[in-house]
């Protein structure tokens, strides 16, 4: 590539190589585009985080350059880093009516009280930001207003399918922009970025329709109240419920933050149709008999404070689960959240309740598309070069193979990963160096504040304990006047193990007069000295290693 030659960057800073946290740079000479701003729920090796978000160390380097955010739709994953995003960088956010409304009630949430500057577009809409010209275009999804975008560059148009699925009988009777697609691709394509979530499962991803008639049959046949756990964000989900309770003359409560939140938006933005009186508060809902009830709540993935898990604990204040009670899970477990969900069916059961959950029926259904609707998305867009993008590692190498299949060139195919650059120009396409890019950790009102090194001393402290050793010095003489003393935490129970608590102090004794003797007396090096012996003896001991703290006070 020659260096006067007009290039588009694209650089992805989340999605890549996980679920979650997506997020895309395209950069056009100094302009910068933003696609997407989403956070993931920590892991199991992350105690004590609540979220992760990207790292926007490069979006801070270049804020000047930086002329807009585009938001595919309003799941978490794609909007829940703008409360932290928006506080580095000051850029007007492009979205649906709906996006704009979920994200607007997530800055309340968070108390961002700055002027945000919230852009409204609808399907088939253009709008030129700097040398970019935006189009967007619906797509189907399991929340309403989902969008693809296609930007249109000097170099080439890059078209960005946000999460997908085609469903031919949507909820809301809105399909997927074929013909923009298209055209799309009749008028020539440079690259595709596209979904990779289900890119696995074969076949084509089943209607939301389908729900509908499943639920209606389970309302049908329920005797006692009937309790429907899903994603707040699933407002056709939510709305099928509302249809079927209304048909079987039941009222409905909602619980749980987000669900009355996300409800609430989608209602006043006219994205939900509830009838006249059919909401009740959950204080009033406890009048009526048990098969005229329906509660509407969160907790599809077992989140240990969510209503549901509450509920089949018996910690809820308003709520407990009855016998007869027809618990419907609607959603599937993302990964990493099978064991909290398999706990929560299992209290369910064990209180009495009938459950209905993903494996046994047909309760849910995927919002992503599966591998034939894949490769129609490719043979529609005809693109020159193909990224996948949003999944796992796994997931974009069978994202990749289905290009191969339909027709682009394997050198044409980019597997990338968070912080690759990939450069696009009249000539071809090439990895180009990388970016700062990973994951920052939020735990509490610390953004970032929590690196590896807090989460290794937490894990350690969460496998194997602490043993705190005080000593009291004397400054001049440097004698020992008081001590050791030994406090242990989550290691040994010092009662039950006097005699190996005797033997550390023990140790710790030696370790004090061989540090005197050898005229030792720097305080980092004696506590390191006594770490190292003590953690040595304990090891032998107990094939553990509990964090050892030595505190010296000098008198």
């Amino acid at each position: 590539m020659s260096k006067n030659e007009p290039k588009i960057q694209i650089i992805p800073l989340g999605g890549l190589g996980e679920i979650g946290k997506n997020m895309t740079v395209i950069q056009y000479e100094k302009e910068i585009l933003v696609i997407d701003a989403g956070l993931m729920f920590p892991e199991e090796d992350m105690p004590g985080i609540d979220i992760v978000i990207p790292d926007i160390t490069y979006l801070k380097e270049n804020r000047e350059n930086v002329k807009a955010i585009l938001l595919t739709h309003g799941h978490e994953d794609h909007i829940g880093a703008l409360p932290y995003v928006l506080q580095e960088l000051n850029v007007p956010l492009f979205g649906t009516k709906l996006t704009l409304g979920l994200v607007e009630g997530k800055l309340k949430e968070n108390k961002i009280k700055k002027n945000v500057s919230m852009n409204v577009v609808n399907p088939l809409q253009t709008v030129k930001i700097g040398n970019f010209t935006v189009d967007f275009f619906r797509v189907n999804h399991s929340i309403p207003d989902s969008l693809g975008i296609a930007i249109h560059t000097p170099v080439g148009t890059i078209c960005h399918t946000g999460d997908f699925k085609f469903d031919q009988t949507p909820v809301d009777g809105k399909i997927a922009d074929l013909h923009k697609l298209a055209e799309l691709g009749s008028k020539g394509v440079l690259v595709l970025l596209s979904d990779s979530t289900n890119a696995e499962r074969t076949g084509y991803t089943m209607s939301e329709k389908v729900v509908g008639a499943t639920i209606e049959e389970i309302f049908g046949m329920a005797k006692g109240r009937i309790i429907v756990a899903t994603f707040a964000s699933n407002i056709h989900r939510i709305q099928q419920v509302v249809d079927a309770a209304f048909k079987y003359d039941r009222k409905v409560a909602i619980v749980g933050r987000s669900m009355v939140n996300t409800v609430s938006i989608a209602e006043s933005l006219g994205y939900i149709n509830l009838p006249e009186n059919m909401i009740l508060e959950l204080d009033e809902i406890s009048h009526l008999p048990e098969n005229k009830i329906v509660i509407i709540t969160t907790g599809s993935q077992g989140e240990p404070m969510s209503a549901l898990t509450r509920m089949a604990m018996s910690e809820h204040k308003k709520l407990e689960i009855l016998p007869g009670d027809t618990v419907l899970i609607a959603a599937t477990p993302i990964p990493g959240n099978e064991k909290l969900v398999a706990r929560t069916i299992d209290h369910l059961f064990k209180q009495g309740a009938d459950v209905i959950y993903e494996k046994i029926s047909g309760v849910h259904v995927s919002g992503h598309a599966s591998q034939e609707e894949l490769k129609l998305m490719i043979n529609l867009v005809r693109p020159r070069y193909f990224i996948p993008v949003h999944g796992e590692f796994r997931h974009l190498i069978h994202h990749a193979n289905l290009a191969k299949e339909v027709g682009i060139p394997e050198e044409n195919i980019f597997i990338a990963e968070n912080g690759r650059i990939i450069e696009f120009s009249k000539d071809g396409a090439r990895f180009s160096g990388k970016v700062t890019a990973g994951k920052v950790l939020v735990d509490g009102l610390g953004v970032g504040d929590v690196g590896n090194i807090v989460l290794r001393d937490r894990k350690q402290l969460a496998q194997d304990g602490i043993m705190i050793v005080v000593v009291t010095i004397d400054k001049e003489s440097t004698e020992v006047v008081a001590g050791p003393d030994i406090i242990s935490r989550g290691f040994v129970y010092v009662r039950e193990s006097e005699q190996l608590i005797e033997q550390a102090k023990d140790i710790v004794k030696q370790e004090l007069k061989k540090c005197q003797e050898e005229n030792i007396t720097e305080w980092s090096s004696i506590k390191s000295e006594v770490r190292e012996a003590l953690g040595k003896f304990l090891f032998e001991q107990t094939r553990r290693r509990p964090m050892i703290l030595p505190i010296i006070m000098e008198v």
